[in-house]
């Protein structure tokens, strides 16, 4: 079996070479680090060996690592002239770490052991030469690994080998390459925070279990509040688990504000409610309705343009529908980024539809919030400060790492008096500081993750201007792709004109189609080539793009771009790729 750390890092080897103060293993560490981060790799070996290691020329090959790891002992002298225990991991259980006595040795090890797996993953994301993806059908996976739960313990060997399996086929998300879905990309910092958010390990429900990021989040959302426009940054707002919920939340608080009852006497205290959304919008808004016992009957959906904007007159007129039916409109939901043209309704027509119906006004931006920070391209949503409610997702377009989800409302206290249920075991009256900063009774959740480190900390460490630049050059790769292929043969737009936000939708014709007439034939032909397509892309492993029917128009590939890593050679080889795998179809 081989060793959990063989093939990059070597740590420990038997013969005691794998030591960390042992210079030929530092040496062949940097060798690796330069070849895949050239400078990076030189500031990690000064980092973490001193200065005198420096990497020597690549070539050299890194020695396996064994199940015997050679410990640095915790002291404060530098240099330490304490022997090293050795650490068998083959020998040692979950129950050896800490908080087990003498512990504490043999946790750093297994630690540092599952932090260098997670580097070489990282630094191997941003590696072109290596897959975005490892793939294996899975009936093939749950054959050749037993992933099955067992009553007796492992060993720290075999966890770690479950640690490399696992990220050995998992998608790199972060890779220059992967463009599947609308959050790609891997954030250092964001990372970072991650991991110290995991190893602090608390809940959001009251400041005196969570202080730093009960007042981190309280910061974080009124300067959302602030970009969005709303005077001051007033408001309330929460951090949930993705735009669904948000969603959903927003949904919930509209209904209370019209119906406040229905918290105590459900829905069948209250008349017929619908809500109104484009056929464009997220399925979110019709499993929100299904949630909270409106119903997806219940959710009108609006006419849209052909770029995939809701249509204002449209809307009004199915509100006069509703209305002389004796049904009571109480939200309707634009979209600011639609998932899949990435369509921007046109907020401020519909909120004066919602001012003169006197309708709660929501905008999810799960997509396109991100825009808000580029002062080129929040014009797209000129109007969202007219809102009663958004839906922000940074874990879309701003890459921060998943997830993180935020609902801001207008009106302070509302959510508050929505969703509190004054749980006395966590929400005493009588804490002796200021219980406003208690913020987990106007949750849903009981149990709440801390979302809002890692937005907080990139946000500090890239600034404003630095989200700002991160979108405008994923917007500017848009619009690159969209003028290579508007003309290139082989290539036909969904869409006419440049992309609204960096969704690029287009049909790649293989040359047997192109000289067909433009009938049913053909386009049950087109229908199957991006498929087949995508799956010769994944069983490559050389680059993901999403594609999906919408409408009478059969399946297209979605290009979206929200990875700041992508360049214009990965635009360029997406291109070729696709003509490569479908030129035969």
């Amino acid at each position: 079996m081989a060793s959990p750390g063989s093939g990059f890092w070597s740590f420990g080897s038997e013969d005691g070479s794998g030591d960390p103060e042992n210079p030929g293993t530092a040496r062949a560490w940097c060798q690796v680090a330069q070849k895949f981060t050239g400078g990076i790799g030189n500031k990690l070996c000064a980092l973490l060996y001193g200065d005198a290691e420096k990497p020597t020329e690549s070539g050299g090959s890194v020695p396996p690592r064994a199940a015997t790891r050679k410990v640095a002992c915790t002291c404060n002298q530098k240099p330490c002239s304490c022997p090293k225990a050795d650490v068998n991991y083959a020998f040692l259980h979950a129950t050896d770490l800490l908080p087990a006595c003498d512990g504490e040795r043999p946790t750093l090890a297994f630690l540092q052991d599952v932090v260098d797996i997670l580097l070489q993953y990282v630094v191997e994301s941003f590696d072109r030469s290596t897959k975005v993806i490892d793939f294996h059908y899975p009936n093939e996976l749950l054959q050749e690994y037993n992933w099955e739960l067992t009553d007796q313990p492992q060993n720290l060997e075999e966890i770690l080998m479950h640690c490399q399996t696992t990220l050995k086929y998992a998608i790199k998300t972060g890779h220059p390459r992967y463009f599947n879905q609308l959050s790609t990309g891997l954030d250092m910092v964001g990372l970072a925070a991650d991991w110290l958010t995991s190893t602090a390990n608390t809940n959001m429900f009251t400041y005196e279990i969570a202080p730093v990021f009960v007042l981190l989040e309280y910061v974080t959302l009124k300067k959302m509040r602030e970009i969005i426009g709303w005077p001051g940054g007033s408001g309330d707002g929460i951090f949930s688990p993705g735009g669904a919920i948000s969603n959903m939340y927003a949904m919930l608080i509209a209904r209370y504000k019209m119906f406040p009852e229905v918290k105590e006497k459900g829905m069948a205290a209250v008349p017929r409610l619908i809500a109104f959304t484009s056929e464009h919008s997220h399925f979110s808004l019709k499993k929100g309705a299904a949630a909270l016992g409106i119903g997806t009957d219940s959710v009108i959906l609006i006419k849209c343009d052909e770029r995939g904007k809701m249509i204002p007159s449209d809307l009004e007129r199915r509100i006069l529908e509703a209305k002389q039916k004796g049904f009571v409109p109480f939200l309707v939901s634009a979209t600011a980024g639609t998932t899949v043209y990435g369509a921007f309704d046109p907020l401020l027509a519909v909120a004066d539809i919602c001012k003169k119906y006197k309708i709660w006004m929501h905008v999810d931006a799960a997509w396109g919030g991100g825009l808000l920070m580029s002062r080129k391209h929040k014009w797209k949503l000129s109007g969202v400060e007219r809102a009663n409610s958004v839906t922000w997702n940074p874990h879309k377009m701003m890459g921060v790492p998943l997830q993180c989800s935020a609902l801001l409302v207008r009106e302070e206290g509302l959510m508050q008096s929505c969703n509190q249920m004054h749980a006395s075991y966590l929400f005493q009256q009588d804490k002796h500081y200021d219980l406003s900063y208690d913020t987990g009774d106007k949750a849903l959740q009981c149990g709440r993750h801390v979302d809002v480190f890692k937005l907080w900390l990139m946000w500090r460490a890239k600034g404003t201007a630095g989200f700002e630049a991160h979108i405008d050059k994923c917007l500017e790769l848009a619009e690159y792709l969209y003028n290579i292929i508007k003309n290139r043969e082989g290539y036909e737009m969904v869409l006419d004109g440049k992309p609204q936000h960096t969704n690029v939708c287009f049909w790649y014709v293989p040359p047997s189609l192109r000289i067909l007439e433009d009938n049913e034939e053909r386009m049950s032909r087109l229908s199957k080539v991006a498929p087949v397509i995508k799956a010769r892309m994944m069983e490559y492993g050389t680059t993901m793009v999403s594609y999906q029917p919408l409408g009478d128009k059969v399946n297209f590939f979605r290009m979206v771009i929200s990875n700041p890593a992508a360049t214009h050679q990965d635009i360029d080889f997406l291109i070729e790729e696709i003509e490569r795998l479908g030129q035969d179809l």
